[in-house]
């Protein structure tokens, strides 16, 4: 794919220790904008034509392989994903960002020490060690199988804390999740027709997903990103992302030559990134890519990310298609569980 010519200040080469414990080489703290992350129409994935999903399979490699990024373009009518279930989640986010701190910090996420759900406060992380924390703050929950339509054990416990006296909340969240949780079951089938497996083949891990979310919110930055970010430059910990955008922009990607691109919000799509679960079983065969946002369009901006992952009792092995003698696999085997609990303590201690 070819890339927009852009003027590039002179290279400011410096390091960053990510959470994820890689350290990465970045050339500027300015962004601009490329066309390296394409745009790929994915509507074939509701239907039943096995070619035309291997076409859409076949972009998906080459993306997920290539920079970890991609723009999930679906007609509005989509089943399961009309704008109205994420207008109302937006709302909700909102209304919960504006209660009292008092009241956030009565779902504190240090209340379930092991766990990524409930509030994470407004500048209450430095993920790169930046002059200032970072500028934002979140609203976590997880799976819940009553929810879920395809649950295997409706009466599993839900780890999530809920705030009270708000009304609607609860309900209008988990509409939204239980609609992307459809959409990234039939994402896993394009996923595995992308590594050239069978279509049903990642059916069994997903079961019972890991499936968080989170309402994040940005509010309006005026230090630079040099001394500041809105989220610091990670990676994610999960199999792959689907982030519902504002119009706001903000949300940036570190390309393979050490330089921030703007991935900008792109009408009727989600951008959609590998996560370091999958590049892991994928042998590195597709990356996670490094990422971060930083709020400069003069107002509050807002995201929904939607994680979505293994069974945590499944154990990360290598995809058949991912290994051979010369290529052996590169990681040791764990459960995907033991894998999220790593990630997620060390994300919310900051020990990375």
């Amino acid at each position: 794919m070819s890339t927009t010519t852009v003027q590039l200040e002179e290279p400011k080469i410096s390091s960053i220790k990510l959470p994820s414990g890689q350290t990465v080489t970045v050339k500027s703290e300015a962004s601009v904008e490329a066309d390296e992350i394409p745009i790929i129409d994915v509507s074939p994935i509701w239907g039943d034509d096995l070619e035309a999903k291997k076409a859409v399979a076949e972009q998906i490699r080459e993306a997920a392989h290539r920079i970890g990024f991609f723009y999930a373009q679906h007609p509005v009518h989509t089943p399961g994903i009309e704008s109205k279930y994420a207008k109302a989640a937006f709302k909700q986010g909102k209304r919960f960002c504006d209660l009292p701190v008092e009241k956030k910090l009565e779902v504190d996420t240090a209340r379930v020490p092991v766990e990524y759900v409930g509030y994470h406060k407004l500048q209450g992380y430095n993920r790169n060690g930046r002059k200032n924390n970072d500028l934002s703050e979140a609203f976590n929950w997880a799976y819940d199988a009553r929810y879920d339509p395809e649950a295997v054990d409706k009466t599993e416990p839900s780890i999530s804390i809920w705030p009270s006296d708000l009304p609607g909340f609860k309900d209008d969240l988990y509409a939204y999740h239980t609609e992307l949780l459809r959409f990234a079951r039939r994402m896993m089938g394009i996923f595995a027709l992308a590594l050239h497996m069978p279509e049903d083949y990642f059916d069994e891990y997903t079961k019972r997903p890991e499936a968080g979310m989170r309402i994040i919110h940005y509010p309006e930055q005026e230090a630079s990103a040099t001394d500041q970010n809105g989220i610091g430059a990670h990676t994610d910990f999960e199999c792959f992302t689907v982030v519902t955008q504002d119009d706001c922009g903000g949300l940036e990607v570190l390309n393979k030559a050490g330089y921030w691109i703007k991935a900008k919000p792109v009408p009727d799509a989600f951008v959609v990134n590998i996560a370091d679960c999958f590049m892991r079983q994928t042998n590195d065969f597709f990356v996670s890519t490094v990422h971060r946002v930083v709020n400069k369009s003069g107002r509050e901006r807002f995201s929904i990310p939607f994680f979505f992952g293994f069974n945590r009792s499944k154990r990360l092995e290598a995809i058949p298609s991912c290994v051979s003698e010369e290529n052996p696999m590169k990681y040791a085997i764990m459960t995907s569980g033991e894998y999220y609990h790593y990630r997620a303590t060390n994300a919310k201690s900051g020990s990375y």
